[in-house]
């Protein structure tokens, strides 16, 4: 026989406690408190005070910035369920915020608070909350205990907002070079919300991936060098005999006929580039080449699986490689 123990709600004093004092009038409901008792303590001059539709807060003054973005989940929430798989999370300027962001206002100053939620939701814009909708399925990261959407999904939902080339190549900068956000998933994002056919972000991608490609290089020869591996040939130009291009990998060895690409698979921000990249590398592939394909962000977290795989594409090189002419890049 198996025993289930009882689900206990919360009162009222631990879930304002939990929620920085905001709840919804379902929550309120569920514990007791009749819809009179809250007009009254609504009125001018009570201790609590309407927010948003159906969101309450519990004590007079000025909302806090953690209350007004609870507000925002809990309004957005159904059944004032927030931080479950599936319900609403920050996005855009505020998530970022919250992930410590330099490149967008601070808190206190964010003025609008984005909140994902499914396509299907029946939800309006309220006061300083917009409903941003998603037909993909919803995840988040709690983030100071709130719920974000992850952070390439943040950033562009942040850069939807027209913005100049100047805070586009920060915002894009920073998640990728300071903050370490995943370059196929920004891709991916910036994709998806058809912000790679505005031109600053366009021009601000470029020049963000081009630096980032740049610094993942010399941390690849960094840590060839730690691993007394040989150097290679980076950037450089592959060419038939004849004269016939053949690729730009990011790196080469032309005694093993091993070729290093980084990001190979987000490195693109068009269809037409993405194809060129592939038929670089299908003629390397053909050609007898053994191509390493390597995501940047993994010679930061995964050094030695890195190491694994290079020293042994090193020791098994290339399969009958056409000799190839390496022209600096």
């Amino acid at each position: 026989m198996s025993y289930q123990i009882p689900f206990s709600t919360p009162s009222l004093d631990q879930l304002a406690q939990a929620q920085h004092n905001v709840v919804t009038a379902s929550q309120l409901r569920a514990r007791g408190v009749p819809a009179r008792t809250v007009t009254e303590h609504c009125r001018h001059g009570g201790p609590w005070q309407r927010i948003l539709p159906r969101v309450f807060l519990l004590q007079p003054g000025t909302p806090t910035p953690e209350q007004r973005l609870w507000a925002a989940l809990l309004y957005a929430a159904q059944n004032g369920l927030v931080g479950r798989r599936g319900a609403p999370a920050l996005t855009g300027a505020a998530a970022l915020a919250l992930y410590g962001f330099a490149s967008v206002p601070r808190l206190p100053a964010v003025s609008g608070v984005d909140v994902l939620v499914p396509a299907q939701r029946r939800l309006r814009d309220a006061g300083e909350v917009r409903i941003v909708r998603t037909d993909r399925s919803l995840e988040s990261r709690l983030v100071r205990g709130l719920a974000c959407a992850p952070m390439a999904r943040a950033v562009a939902d942040a850069l939807a907002a027209p913005t100049g080339p100047g805070a586009a190549r920060e915002l894009l900068r920073e998640a990728v070079v300071d903050r370490g956000c995943p370059v196929r998933e920004l891709v991916g994002e910036l994709r998806a919300a058809g912000l790679l056919e505005v031109a600053p972000v366009r021009a601000a991608l470029d020049e963000v991936l081009t630096a980032a490609r740049e610094g993942a290089r010399q941390r690849l020869a960094d840590l060839l060098d730690t691993w007394l591996l040989p150097a290679p040939e980076f950037g450089p130009e592959l060419r038939m005999r004849g004269g016939t291009f053949v690729a730009l990998p990011d790196a080469f060895w032309p005694e093993q006929a091993v070729a290093l690409e980084l990001d190979s698979d987000a490195r693109c921000v068009s269809e037409g580039e993405s194809a060129w990249v592939r038929g670089c590398q299908h003629r390397m592939e053909y050609l007898g080449v053994r191509v390493v394909y390597l995501a940047s962000e993994r010679l930061e977290a995964e050094p030695e699986a890195v190491k694994r795989e290079v020293r042994e594409a090193l020791a098994a090189g290339g399969v009958d490689p056409v000799p190839l002419m390496v022209l600096p890049g």
